[in-house]
């Protein structure tokens, strides 16, 4: 019963902490694009949207300096109540009040004060990202503390996977309903607004963080001899941490392009919809469908588990995607073709992010054994990192793709011309396309830490360490 609470409290907070990560990174460029600046001078909108998007980028590429450094300060806290738990409270209700933030339009400043606009906007921006950071790296980082049994923390991460599914797909079905249902009941309006978002937004924030709690209350770090072998790290034992560790690195770059390609495409399925394919109110359907597959596909995980190794999963499961973006490319924007698109599409990654997830937490062991000192969250920060990188990315392509498509403001689908899908097709399924296939070749050719060899490496720091203590004593 104990080990139940202790999943359920993980899966709610997973739940809540990736409706809150597709709603900054896939929805707020929506709302950048459609409302935040929306005035008769397409010029001022493109030059804005621009801002904004360069913005975002530039930023999260310099926070890739300071991740590893939270991922350290998390490493050294020290409190009756745990290293994780304190940044959960903390940076889970900081970050989630900034996001309502820019989900404003700072009192009219985007207009009236556009250059005042980017200046606050920066600073909400990476004060929200910062914090962000901070429960992203302790929430992720907590996976190796739970268990050092590589099934164990296969059901944890399985659990935790299904929890994050039903979070980020959620948010696809309910996105156009509730900014819809909250723009009719504050302003009267049928068509989306920037107050139907910010309501939205508000919905989000408070999930996210109720999700937080659950995990605080319902989860308990584990005790043992090989967690214990740990110390206060400095700066540069932190950065030594993650780039000595070699297996850590090619997972890393292999899961940087499969996000960036597998973000870049999901950010731009609500464009597809609104301004390709006319049915924009038919969205919806691609949060109930994925959320199925989802459930699904993480179901089935541990059963692929015993009988696939982690390599054959994540290439097999590559194959099913780009099998996906054939399909769309041939859809001729029928609705029941580009839904099973979307089916092939999105199926393999919850399973994908699985094996990256397991292979990553091994890789603190790994690290552990070849330097001698355990790495919880420096480690772990690395994942959460590459989807934050990923997605600024993936937020700077959507904003030109939307720009050079003239996807903005209140276009329609007639007002598309060719150059402009032809635009909109490169950046959504060709660049995707070249990203997915040199990230399995680095996974097959590069990445070695296998399930067999994470459990001789166990084996080894426990006799290890064992020996130690015993030659203390």
């Amino acid at each position: 019963m104990k080990q139940v609470k202790e999943y359920l409290s993980y899966a709610a907070g997973a739940f809540g902490h990736d409706a809150f990560y597709a709603t900054l990174s896939t929805y707020f460029m929506m709302f950048v694009t459609s409302q935040l600046f929306n005035t008769s001078d397409a010029g001022f909108n493109d030059r804005m949207i621009g801002w904004v998007t360069g913005l975002i980028v530039a930023l999260r590429i310099v926070e890739i300096i300071f991740d590893p450094v939270i991922g350290g300060v998390v490493d050294n806290t020290r409190t009756r109540w745990g290293k994780f738990k304190p940044w959960l409270v903390v940076a889970g209700l900081i970050s989630s009040i900034l996001l309502v933030v820019i989900f404003t339009d700072f009192g009219g400043l985007n207009i009236s004060h556009p250059v005042l606009y980017i200046v606050l906007f920066g600073f909400v921006f990476i004060t929200l990202d910062a914090f962000y950071s901070f429960k992203d790296v302790a929430f992720w980082s907590m996976l190796p503390a739970l268990s050092l049994d590589s099934k164990k923390r296969e059901k944890f991460g399985t659990i935790a996977r299904f929890g994050s599914t039903l979070g980020q797909q959620g948010v696809q079905i309910v996105v156009i309903p509730l900014v819809t249902m909250f723009s009719l009941a504050f302003v009267g309006s049928h068509a989306e607004t920037k107050t139907g978002w910010f309501w939205f937004a508000i919905v989000i924030a408070v999930v996210a963080y109720l999700g937080v709690m659950l995990t605080v209350w319902g989860t308990k770090e584990e005790d043992n001899i090989i967690r214990k072998n740990t110390e206060k790290s400095g700066i540069k034992a932190i950065f030594t941490a993650v780039a000595k560790n070699d297996q850590l690195m090619w997972q890393a770059l292999s899961y940087f392009l499969f996000a960036l390609a597998y973000v870049s495409t999901n950010s731009m399925l609500l464009y597809y919809f609104k301004y390709v394919m006319g049915a924009g109110d038919k969205f919806y359907l691609v949060g109930i469908f994925t959320a199925i597959e989802g459930i699904i596909a993480v179901a089935i995980f541990p059963t692929l588990s015993k009988f696939f190794s982690r390599r054959t999963i994540f290439t097999t499961g590559a194959i099913i995607m780009l099998v996906g973006y054939a399909l769309f490319l041939f859809s001729s924007n029928s609705l029941p073709l580009v839904l099973l698109a979307i089916t092939l599409f999105f199926s393999p990654y919850p399973i994908l992010f699985l094996v990256v997830l397991m292979t990553i937490t091994d890789s603190v062991e790994y690290g552990q054994l070849k330097l001698g000192v355990r790495n919880e969250s420096v480690t772990l920060s690395l994942r959460p990192l590459i989807d934050k990188l990923a997605g600024a990315f993936a937020n700077g392509i959507v904003g030109i793709a939307a720009v050079a498509a003239g996807m903005t403001g209140s276009a329609k689908p007639e007002d598309i011309t060719t150059a402009g899908m032809q635009s909109f097709n490169l950046f959504m399924f060709y660049i995707p396309i070249a990203l997915i296939i040199i990230s399995v070749l680095i996974y097959w050719f590069k990445v070695k830490l296998t399930e067999k060899k994470h459990a001789e490496i166990v084996r080894q720091l426990e006799e290890r360490l064992r020996k130690e203590e015993a030659e203390k004593n």
